[in-house]
């Protein structure tokens, strides 16, 4: 006869628990625990990169493509037939130097600021720090915006234009454009979570603050008395000494102090947004 089977024995429960997850201080960033998910923050970059370009028949071309169309549509509208000045540069050119940073802040904000409702059911089910999820869709775009960064080399070949010691610039211009867009990432993406009028907003938005960007124009067009009025637009000084570090112009430093500034403020204001918010997101999303 075979013996009676039981289940074994439950061990008794802890009296306190083991792990205790509370909301941190909202002025208070919690920089281990971003390291220690920093194999997730990975994940969410390739996640990202694959979703978007799967079953796609150009694939990573569409990166360097929509810049470039974009680019010949500016120069045929504004550089031929408008006329509009462009600083002794060679047109094109100065409209392709423009639009790499302004897409790479574009896509960046118009994916970025929906990426906590999409992935409500992660957000829901596993503890991470929320902040991931934003940061990982501007470190996706920053994939794309390296590899048009590539397509400036034939174009200066083309246009005669050599490098110069302006070059040295150029990775604080983009740490800078990035913590930018961060900022306004982080907090479009956690107001967001409240009032979703933001995913509908944004695309007008960006599309009306593409005009007050030097992109399709040089700044030099501002009148000087209105010229610090014009660079309080963070993406202006960066867009503006962008093109002058590739191009070998002369640098506007007024207008990257200005950035600079800014910049540093949106992004503190916005992680304490966040922070402040985060605590709320698993009962509204």
């Amino acid at each position: 006869m075979d013996r009676e089977t039981r289940p074994p024995a439950l061990k008794p429960l802890a009296d306190k628990p083991l792990t205790v997850i509370e909301p941190g201080k909202p002025w208070k960033m919690n920089f281990p625990d971003l390291w220690r998910y920093r194999e997730l923050f990975y994940f969410l970059i390739w996640r990202d990169i694959k979703v978007r370009y799967k079953q796609t028949a150009l694939g990573i071309v569409w990166v360097v493509l929509q810049p470039a169309l974009t680019t010949l549509v500016f120069t045929v509208f504004f550089g031929v037939l408008a006329r509009v000045p462009s600083s002794g540069k060679p047109y094109p050119l100065l409209v392709y130097t423009g639009l790499l940073p302004w897409t790479f802040f574009s896509n960046a904000v118009g994916g970025g600021a929906n990426s906590l409702v999409t992935n409500a059911s992660l957000i829901t089910k596993v503890y991470f720090p929320r902040m991931l999820i934003p940061v990982a869709a501007v470190g996706a775009r920053l994939v794309d915006f390296a590899i048009a960064l590539l397509f400036l080399i034939p174009l200066m070949i083309y246009f005669n234009v050599k490098p110069t010691l302006n070059l040295l610039m150029l990775p604080f211009l983009i740490l800078l454009l990035t913590w930018f867009s961060v900022g306004i990432i982080v907090w479009l993406s956690a107001l967001n979570v409240r009032f979703r009028d933001v995913g509908i907003v944004i695309p007008m938005l960006v599309q009306l603050w593409l005009f007050v960007t030097p992109v399709a124009y040089s700044s030099d067009l501002i009148p000087r008395k209105f010229q610090w009025l014009y660079f309080l637009n963070p993406l202006a000084g960066i867009v503006e000494n962008f093109r002058a570090a590739i191009l070998g112009s002369d640098f506007h430093w007024t207008a990257l102090a200005y950035s600079t500034v800014i910049t540093l403020f949106i992004f503190v204001q916005a992680a304490y947004f966040f922070r402040r918010m985060e605590r709320t997101f698993s009962d509204i999303i």
